[in-house]
């Protein structure tokens, strides 16, 4: 290893077109010999700073009146820069050789940091840590894309602007036209509002519109039972409401059960887990449980709510603020939708202050900002006697990255919260909320297909 190390060492200071390419990968860790590292961390520093290579003489210059190393480490650490010496070799093996090495050096300290974890002297990170940090080492490779050449790649754009994107559309009008058409894959898309507004009945009505698409559907809880999400279900897909729904006789509910079943090529899968027990490793892991036991895929991903997971990368009650916390979680569930190529939805609660609050904004998301920094789409629900009288809802945009949030800002949603169903009301309930940019046009018709008049 020593061998690889210091060929890697001598490159850095003789070779600039290695040193170019190969720099942002390798880390101070992945050395093992102590003078080595502070030798690299010297280079990586004089280039950062200098942007140009350090010759021997300045190496040992800056090591002279380097604090990390004694007198005796330092006549070391001369030797070792006087070997560092030119020598002709294969671009293309060297890169090699130097990634591999990396992933080498990445993956015995994984290892050596996962026994850490396992005798418990590792105070920050549980066991369930250890499949993302060992993923994490094994996915180090050196990236050869530099960055996107504006002028010569030009017809890769130009096709890009042309592909269509394939989006989960919802059956509202007004979120078809502020997501240009629909929920992309690889996003984490998020509900704002306050205790009892209606984050849950928002994220079962569109989980039970997908389903009507012939999409696979997963709703993960952490909140409610499995049977009171499958009753809110229930009501919206059924047509019952909720009071009436214990007093259905069951052959009347088969009937619509069954009508339900040969409309829809979709699947509904509802787990239920412990509030504030389960991250992103449990969720992955259920995927693929449910691919190998009951060849069910995911098309969409609902988890109830965010708050109440934990995460993958700390321990419960680990010394970490709500910040890191929370937008820890909000990082993991954002790469669980781009590793299973799914959008995920989820919610979250206001502050005390936003609750009471007739106008929500990014600075009403409870306990940590770092949320709306990570999310893709974000969005309040507000509720208030007003609309209350009128069966209302007003939607507020926070977060868009899929169209200008500044266009329908506002918008009016119609609620009937016992069958847990939004709908889409009149043009004329938008006409206050002209200040928030609103479009008359119908840009997004609801395409639905045989499942547009659905009821049973």
């Amino acid at each position: 290893m020593e061998r690889i190390e210091r060929t890697v060492l001598s490159n850095l200071i003789h070779n600039e077109e290695y040193t170019r390419r190969v720099l942002p990968f390798i880390k101070e860790e992945y050395f093992s010999d102590r003078l080595e590292k502070i030798l690299f961390s010297e280079i990586y520093k004089f280039v950062n700073k200098y942007n140009g290579l350090p010759s021997k003489e300045a190496l040992s210059i800056e090591m002279n009146g380097s604090k990390s190393v004694n007198e005796d480490e330092y006549k070391k650490v001369t030797d070792i820069i006087s070997t560092l010496n030119p020598e002709p070799v294969n671009m293309d093996w060297l890169r090699d050789t130097t990634e591999k090495f990396c992933k080498d050096r990445a993956i015995h300290n994984a290892i050596l940091s996962g026994i850490q974890i396992i005798d418990g002297k590792d105070k920050q990170h549980t066991p369930e840590y250890l499949p993302e940090m060992l993923s994490n080492a094994l996915s180090v490779s050196f990236d050869q894309k530099v960055g996107h050449d504006y002028l010569l790649e030009t017809k890769d754009r130009f096709d890009y602007y042309k592909k269509k994107e394939e989006r989960l559309q919802l059956d509202l009008e007004y979120f078809n036209k502020i997501t240009r058409g629909g929920i992309p894959s690889k996003t984490l898309n998020i509900c704002l509002a306050g205790t009892g507004v209606g984050k849950t009945m928002f994220m079962t009505h569109i989980a039970s519109s997908i389903l009507l698409q012939g999409k696979n559907v997963l709703y993960i809880t952490l909140e409610m039972a499995e049977e009171r999400i499958a009753e809110r279900i229930d009501a919206n897909l059924l047509n019952v409401g909720m009071s009436d729904l214990e007093e259905l006789p069951y052959a009347m509910y088969e009937t619509k059960i069954n009508k339900l079943q040969s409309k829809t090529t979709g699947q509904l899968i509802i787990k239920e887990y412990p509030t504030a027990s389960a991250h992103t490793g449990h969720f992955k892991a259920l995927i693929k449980e449910l691919a190998l036991k009951k060849s069910f895929r995911p098309d969409i991903v609902f988890v109830d709510y965010l708050n109440i997971c934990s995460s993958a990368r700390f321990k419960a009650g680990a010394n970490v603020n709500s910040y890191t916390y929370i937008k820890a979680i909000a990082e993991e569930l954002r790469g669980m939708a781009v590793e299973n190529d799914i959008p995920i939805f989820s919610a979250t609660q206001t502050t005390r202050s936003g609750f009471v609050s007739s106008d929500v904004g990014l600075e009403d998301t409870s306990e940590s900002f770092g949320l709306p920094a990570t999310a893709d789409f974000m969005f309040a629900i507000i509720s208030s006697e007003e609309l209350d009288d009128k069966n209302q809802i007003m939607v507020k945009q926070l977060k868009n990255r899929y169209n200008d949030p500044t266009v329908n800002r506002k918008f009016i949603l119609g609620v009937d919260r016992s069958k847990m169903r939004f709908y889409d009301v009149e043009q004329t309930a938008q006409t206050d909320l002209v200040d928030s940019g609103q479009t008359t046009e119908r840009k997004f018709e609801k395409k639905l297909g045989q499942f547009s008049d659905f009821k049973i």
